[in-house]
């Protein structure tokens, strides 16, 4: 089903820019222009994400998120600022913010934030614990066993595993795996996703049994875990 994410924000160019891009990605988008605006949308619309700006005319951000969780305690949420105090992160996070973005951002970056949100969202309603052969990652503590061994992973070489094992056989792209990973733009001289895809195998293979599945490379696709055969 089609996610449905609410924009609020009184910067018209801005917000095209946003919801062409969200609605490229797959999501439903609705649009406001002020608080007030982005309040009678969410009091008549299902929503499942909302992106808001701070500074805006009516009711700003923090109030229209006051009055939303009023109305939904647990209603995720994201704000966008040209506020970058500590101070003002610290409040924005402390309301229950899913994300903060300064302005200027790419587009692409809000997608990747978004598409993250989702993901954090979904898991949290499912098993943490992933068993391939005698491959076990259980990413609410972050670790990672083969058999009795303990796997030795970085943050990032952790992401990357779990999201190679959350959908075996299936073929990522290296980009996709970086902007997953890194949420930043994948350039395609960068070698760090290789770097760290080589220092995961190595890992892998030093407590390596039978059953123990492999990441493969698919030339001039990506990569792929592999179950033992």
């Amino acid at each position: 089903m089609e996610k449905t994410i609410l924009l609020v924000d009184d910067e018209i160019e801005i917000i095209d820019i946003q919801k062409r891009y969200l609605i490229q990605a797959g999501y439903q988008v609705l649009v406001a222009h002020d608080g007030l605006e982005g309040l009678e949308i969410f009091q008549k619309k299902s929503v499942d994400l909302i992106i808001t700006d701070i500074m805006m005319p009516k009711m700003d951000g923090y109030d229209f998120i006051s009055e939303v969780q009023y109305l939904s305690p647990d209603q995720p949420f994201l704000f966008i600022t040209a506020k970058i105090s500590d101070q003002d992160k610290i409040y924005g996070l402390s309301l229950g913010a899913d994300d903060f973005i300064t302005k200027p951002f790419s587009p692409r970056e809000l997608v990747l934030r978004v598409h993250n949100i989702f993901r954090r969202i979904h898991r949290s309603g499912e098993t943490e614990l992933i068993e391939l052969g005698d491959l076990r990652i259980n990413h609410a503590n972050h670790e990672v066993h083969i058999g009795q061994e303990s796997l030795d992973l970085t943050v990032k070489s952790f992401e990357l595993l779990w999201i190679l094992a959350s959908n075996p056989e299936r073929v990522f792209s290296k980009t996709e795996l970086y902007e997953k990973v890194w949420q930043e733009e994948y350039v395609d001289d960068t070698n760090t996703l290789n770097v760290h895809i080589h220092a995961l195998r190595q890992e892998l293979v030093k407590h390596a049994s039978s059953n123990t599945p492999v990441i493969k490379t698919v030339w001039g696709l990506g990569y792929k875990i592999e179950k033992a055969r």
